[in-house]
């Protein structure tokens, strides 16, 4: 079997399962990328500066022949980056903040041509409202241990998806990665995503 063409540059199984799904074949190679060091503080820039630099990193290690995605998400309440929460009590207060409001699902994505070192960078972005869950609710969704693995501490595919009322933009997104983003990007590339199909 040949190896597939396109890298992940995240350990995300959800983005995984985003190409996966939409038929596309990707390598997982995690960056590694130490995303507390030296990141602007705003969240458009935030997620295409770490995406960037997930994208780069792993790039740097691969042979000339591949597609290289680096993403990272960020949800941004009232204009500051929320990534994923330290801890339960940070999970608590997240949601005391977002509860019964909106709040914008931002994805910086970075697509790199390993073989003429060309990038293509951009950010999408999905409002999400969000519902009211109890505090009985809450402490359930805690006791699952997602939303300490996850930006923003919800999704929409597992858990969270019932404390969320509705969401306008590319559900993609929200999840981990925007597929209308990446065809755009590689496109910018000269490559198309239908050759990528499996």
């Amino acid at each position: 079997m040949s190896v597939p063409r396109l890298v992940l540059a995240s350990a995300s199984p959800a983005r995984l399962r985003l190409l996966e799904t939409a038929g596309i074949a990707a390598e997982v190679v995690v960056s590694g990328v130490d995303e507390t060091v030296d990141v602007p503080a705003d969240p458009v820039s935030q997620v295409r500066v770490l995406a960037e630099r997930k994208a780069r990193a792993v790039a740097a290690t691969l042979a000339p022949d591949r597609l290289v995605v680096g993403c990272d998400s960020m949800l941004d309440v009232d204009g500051e980056a929320v990534g994923k929460p330290a801890s339960p009590a940070e999970v608590l207060s997240r949601w005391g903040k977002v509860a019964g409001r909106s709040a914008v699902l931002r994805t910086g994505h970075c697509v790199i041509d390993t073989g003429t070192g060309r990038e293509a960078t951009g950010v999408a972005a999905t409002t999400v409202r969000f519902g009211t869950p109890s505090e009985a609710e809450l402490e359930a969704y805690l006791a699952t241990g997602e939303p300490l693995r996850v930006a923003g501490a919800f999704t929409i595919d597992g858990y969270a998806a019932p404390f969320v009322e509705s969401i306008d933009g590319d559900p993609g997104n929200v999840i981990g990665l925007s597929l209308p983003l990446l065809r755009e990007l590689l496109a910018e590339l000269g490559e198309a995503i239908t050759e990528l199909w499996r």
